[in-house]
């Protein structure tokens, strides 16, 4: 799936669904927002609770970019999540 981009303060980030699945399955998905690379990368992680479609896929295509952006809001530093394995 492609990723999405997602200016905040001035720096572009790549968003994208996780791979990473819960054992709530289709009930619950993560985001990823990346920027940088090598060991510049910051990666930022959130979850989220679709509202209509439950694939995942389908559901990431119809958030808009106003959702995408609260949810970068709320999005927690790599090193917290095991989507990015924890790392920092």
């Amino acid at each position: 799936m492609p990723a999405r981009s997602l200016t905040v303060d001035g720096h572009e980030w790549s968003v994208y669904p996780s791979g990473y699945i819960t054992q709530y399955t289709q009930d619950e998905y993560a985001l990823m927002f990346t920027r940088g690379s090598g060991g510049d990368r910051e990666v930022r992680v959130t979850r989220y609770s679709p509202q209509g479609t439950r694939s995942r896929e389908q559901a990431f295509a119809e958030l808009g970019d106003a959702q995408i952006r609260e949810l970068f809001d709320q999005s927690q530093p790599s090193f917290t999540s095991p989507e990015a394995g924890y790392e920092r």
